[in-house]
């Protein structure tokens, strides 16, 4: 139906640039707001009859004329029809939507995907400081993030994962003094506990390790503990490779893989920091002011100025950030997505200028951002705020074990990622159509096991329904279901440029509910052979979007449930 799309999408644009020279660009199709109405609608004759000065009624009856002349039309349409002010009706043969069964059947796991354009795209997310177990927030980035990269691979970028460590920021300093007083056998509420130290139990485990003169591995590092209880530098170097080899786990546990791990603190030990901040001197884009050196990022659009340098010599946290983004650039990647709390809305007004203002050519708007609120976590009924293993928050680890690593993927990605989300753990592990990703599996599952059941019984071959006879497919729940099937690229390029991961649980959620109707209206496995072979390539095509679809969210297709 795709192809067929595209043969009446390039018909319209000849009638529309013969009856009206250069008018040919106004080619396209949308869905009617009633799906009664028709399958494709047009709005070409009301958008060109205005600036000619033309009855939008009398150019549509023109278009409609030239239309049902071409040969195409002919072949594909059977209806055009014309409503209110110059609305363009079109209403497809049965023939016309079920080739979307032969594109899905033939192009497998590729249908949805485009060809490679050799565009390159880095997406940073996660991005957690090695000084706790990831929480219920990291756990909905690691979500979007994944997400995000697979849609745009399906548009035909080369993408690249990265995580980038906050590993030179007070937090480790803290991390390692809380490790240092659990080693000498301080814990929470004791008189030498300082308030700002961390207090969950992974601190007396790494103590523990340390104690034991462990080595620990992760996936840049090993390092092996001295048991030195005064070595403070000992210690924050274990506790960061320990809480390292942590992080790893918990992404591995939720299927999320990264091309890099880029250190915040290479930026200063190579000098791309310094080195920002004398070109930005050099040119004239910064000041001093009451001991503070400033940068002129209101020249570039931020509120105020921006403080680089603290009168006690250190830098604040956007000067590293301007130096990475830097980096990306540098690297080739012309398109930089990063994922981030709502917390972090403050700092891209102020990266954005100082990339600017640096003159490296990159473009204005670079980096984008994709922006998340947190996660409340609800379990019988109460929200759950603390995790005994992270002493304040819940963590992804927690979540996963609670329910799977598929539920909370689908779910933290059900939502746009700027609106509060609830994660319902009892929902989650429910077996009914209530639980969303088990509606959705549960629909790919069922269409497995009726090509199962007619592989057992007739000896049946998958391959062969690739070239069936689908004109029996004729029944309003086949072409609603075909129509559906239909939209699947479209909607990946739409999700993609929205960065709206969403998007594609919403559409899974409604194929699978055409399914299950279609199911419910229609036996499958029928005596009449053509009848048979014919439904069963519709349902093997959508069992095959099914799995495209959650192969985006990374989430798993099951056979058997």
């Amino acid at each position: 139906m795709l192809s067929v799309k595209t043969e009446l999408l390039e018909t319209l644009a000849q009638a529309l640039e013969k009856l009206v020279p250069g008018a040919g660009a106004k080619a396209a199709f949308e869905s009617p707001k009633v799906a009664a109405h028709g399958d494709f609608a047009t709005t070409a004759a009301m958008q060109l009859a205005r600036p000619l000065n033309l009855n939008p009624r009398q150019l549509a009856q023109n278009l409609r004329t030239e239309l049902l002349a071409a040969a195409s039309y002919q072949r594909w349409v059977d209806a055009i029809d014309i409503a209110g002010p110059g609305f363009i009706n079109i209403r497809l043969k049965p023939e016309a939507k079920q080739q979307i069964v032969r594109e899905v059947l033939a192009q497998g796991a590729n249908f949805g995907d485009q060809a490679r354009t050799g565009h390159r795209m880095l997406v940073e997310f996660v991005s957690a400081n090695p000084t706790g177990p990831l929480h219920v927030g990291h756990g909905r980035q690691a979500a979007l993030g994944d997400a995000i990269c697979n849609l745009y691979q399906t548009q035909g970028w080369a993408v690249y994962r990265e995580f980038y460590y906050n590993d030179a920021g007070v937090q480790i300093g803290t991390l390692a003094t809380s490790t240092q007083l659990r080693a000498r056998g301080f814990k929470p509420g004791d008189a030498e506990w300082p308030e700002q130290a961390y207090n969950g139990d992974y601190i007396q485990d790494i103590a523990n390790d340390y104690l034991a003169q462990k080595t620990v591995h992760s996936d840049d590092r090993e390092y092996t503990a001295s048991g030195d209880v005064e070595a403070l530098d000992d210690i924050r170097l274990f506790a960061v490779a320990y809480l390292r080899h942590e992080q790893d786990l918990d992404l591995q546990a939720f299927a999320v893989k990264f091309d890099n791990y880029y250190l915040e603190s290479s930026l200063y030990l190579s000098g791309k920091v310094d080195a920002v901040v004398k070109k930005l001197h050099d040119a004239g884009k910064t000041y001093e002011h009451d001991g503070a050196l400033w940068l002129k990022s209101t020249a570039y659009g931020d509120d105020k100025d921006r403080v680089m340098r603290k009168g006690d010599g250190s830098y604040t946290y956007f000067v590293p950030d301007v130096a990475y983004h830097i980096t990306k650039w540098e690297r080739g990647f012309e398109k930089v997505v990063n994922i981030q709390g709502t917390d972090h809305h403050g700092t891209i007004a102020r990266v954005r200028a100082g990339l600017q203002a640096a003159g490296a050519g990159i473009p204005q708007g670079y980096p984008d951002y994709v922006l998340h609120t947190m996660v409340r976590v609800v379990r019988g009924g109460e929200e759950v705020k603390i995790s005994k293993r992270a002493g304040s928050y819940v963590t992804l680890r927690d979540l996963i074990e609670w329910t799977s690593k598929d539920a909370v993927r689908f779910f933290l990605l059900s939502r746009k990622p700027d609106t509060e989300y609830t994660f319902d753990v009892d929902l989650a592990v429910q077996k009914n159509n209530d639980n969303p990703v088990y509606y959705v599996q549960y629909a790919h599952a069922r269409i497995c096991s009726v090509l199962a059941a007619w592989r057992e019984k007739d000896g049946g071959d998958a391959s062969a329904l690739k070239d069936v006879d689908l004109s029996a497919l004729q029944s309003p729940q086949a072409q609603a279901l075909m129509l559906l099937l239909a939209k699947y690229p479209g909607m990946l390029t739409a999700a993609a440029l929205d960065f709206a991961p969403h998007d594609v649980t919403f559409y899974l959620r409604e194929l699978a509910a055409c399914y299950h109707s279609y199911y419910d209206a229609e036996r499958i496995l029928v005596d009449d052979e053509a009848v048979k072979r014919a439904r069963l390539a519709l349902v093997a095509a959508t069992a095959q979007v099914l799995h495209n679809g959650l192969s985006v969210l990374g989430v798993s297709a099951p056979q058997k449930m």
